[in-house]
């Protein structure tokens, strides 16, 4: 009799690397959004001050590791 333990599951590994091919394009999706947000304030509140711009960036980088790291440990081996 045969132990399909070791086999890798095909399905499952697509799956996982679905996931992980999509990180990347999250991160700087978000990023990008809380960078313009950024700029926006500045621009219509701050009056051309750049401090918005950084609060805003460093907040989506925050949230996206928060978001990568909630997937990262999804991913089941």
């Amino acid at each position: 009799m045969a132990d399909n333990s070791e086999k890798p599951k095909p399905k499952k590994q697509l799956k996982n690397v679905a996931i992980l091919m999509g990180i990347g394009l999250q991160m700087g999706v978000t990023i990008y959004l809380f960078v313009l947000l950024g700029k926006w304030l500045d621009t219509n509140y701050n009056h051309g001050e750049k401090l918005n711009i950084i609060i805003m960036t460093l907040l989506g980088v925050a949230i996206s590791l928060y978001a990568v790291l909630k997937q990262v440990n999804r991913i089941k081996y």
